[in-house]
């Protein structure tokens, strides 16, 4: 075999540089793959939850074209209750506030409440009036209840009210931890009494 001249030799070796230089150059700019999420992706991921609703329930039978307060705010019918006796007084007149209704009925002698609930802060409104004709004053009905962990002891609802057939509304802040509002009560004079309960979720 002869062997190549040194120009011819040269000429070879530089065609198989210019080829390797324009497959370096081709492989480099060729477009990597994208692993960065679609804009449509991306928005449906950032989309937060949808906020929970209020809860407000009306404790004891139905009252007489009362389904929302003067606020426009709807009311469920009683639930969650343990113990079983309420009673109506629809017509009563209730000073104090601007939906008497809320007030005409309630529910008395339970033991406790529950709601299920996602866990987060809560405002808790509890609605009372002192409407039975048999308390005359104070420290006829004396009771205790527990929300959440937050305790209200001797609780009165003619003093807090100020009197016979008057509206009074507690405000509590809370932490629920266990997916359900829990409220306890205990009689120290007649029985327990409520007429309402609002579970305001915060923002």
């Amino acid at each position: 075999m002869k062997s190549l001249r040194l120009p011819t030799l040269l000429a070879v070796l530089a065609t198989l540089v210019l080829a390797g230089c324009q497959s370096a150059s081709s492989a480099s700019s060729m477009p990597a793959a994208s692993t960065a999420s679609t804009p449509a992706a991306s928005a449906a991921s950032a989309k937060p939850a949808p906020k929970m609703a209020a809860i407000r329930i009306k404790a004891g039978p139905p009252v007489a074209g009362f389904t929302a307060d003067a606020d426009g705010n709807m009311w469920l019918p009683e639930r969650g209750f343990t113990g079983t006796d309420s009673i109506g007084r629809d017509g009563l007149a209730i000073a104090n506030t601007k939906s008497p209704g809320l007030y005409q009925s309630e529910h008395y002698s339970m033991t406790a409440f529950t709601e299920p609930v996602p866990n987060g802060k809560y405002t808790v409104k509890l609605h009372f009036s002192e409407t039975y004709e048999g308390i005359m004053g104070p420290g006829q009905r004396v009771f205790t209840f527990n929300i959440e962990g937050k305790e209200f002891k001797d609780f009165d609802i003619w003093v807090k009210a100020g009197g016979f057939a008057r509206a009074y509304i507690e405000t509590v802040e809370v932490e629920v931890k266990d997916g359900k509002l829990d409220i306890t009560f205990s009689p120290q004079v007649e029985n327990p009494q409520i007429n309402g309960i609002e579970i305001i979720p915060h923002a």
